[in-house]
């Protein structure tokens, strides 16, 4: 072990703000940092977002995926803004909600001049799905900056993990190292992927550079 190795992302504070609960809704003021999550219903965000940020509260873990109807604004540090998108593509959940869920979704990636990336969550025991595609080649049109995570790599074995980084990566045309392996489990790729956050929130925001 290195010794006084830095652990990155350190929650010294954590405020809940508020949902956005349709496309032109409330909203807390964009005066800070931020860094949004997206994925489908069951991928384990709420697992994700509570071991990286060490609570077990800040999004409710859920046996019925979809709950989440609003997007949820977390300040973090007094630093920036985690944002919790409502997962998409859960079958069980009316066509007319799902569809009122996209241009809310939509209207928040394309309206949030502090907005400095997306952490993209994909469920590492299946491939990509349509609904995944979609919302990743929406973000690549926008330009966002995309961070993609693997989650409930626990519940493969190691080497399975490693090759369905391989095959993911190759899926989405991206290199190996873009792709970070996670469980909410065990904690691998916890630091890892708040390094990659980190990172996200020293860049000016994406809209500034885009031409």
């Amino acid at each position: 072990m290195v010794a006084n190795a830095r652990v990155p992302l350190v929650i010294k504070s954590l405020d809940f703000l508020g949902g956005m609960a349709s496309a032109n809704g409330w909203r807390p003021e964009p005066t800070l940092p931020e860094v949004a999550f997206a994925g489908r219903s069951n991928v384990g965000k709420s697992s994700l977002l509570n071991r990286l940020v060490g609570r077990k509260k800040l999004a409710r873990v859920s046996n019925t995926p979809g709950r989440t109807r609003e997007i949820n604004f977390f300040k973090v540090n007094d630093a920036f803004v985690l944002v919790d998108l409502p997962g998409y593509g859960y079958a069980r959940i009316s066509k007319t909600q799902r569809e009122g869920w996209r241009p809310m979704i939509e209207e928040y990636l394309r309206r949030s001049p502090q907005l400095r990336g997306i952490v993209h969550l994909l469920d590492a025991r299946h491939d990509p799905t349509d609904d995944d595609l979609h919302m990743l080649g929406f973000l690549a049109e926008l330009g966002v900056p995309t961070i993609v995570v693997l989650t409930k790599t626990d519940k493969l074995s190691s080497a399975r993990a490693a090759k369905r980084v391989e095959e993911t990566a190759a899926q989405l045309e991206l290199d190996a190292d873009q792709v970070i392996p996670f469980s909410a489990t065990t904690g691998l790729g916890r630091d890892d992927l708040a390094e990659a956050i980190e990172s996200l929130l020293a860049q000016p925001s994406w809209k500034e550079q885009a031409p």
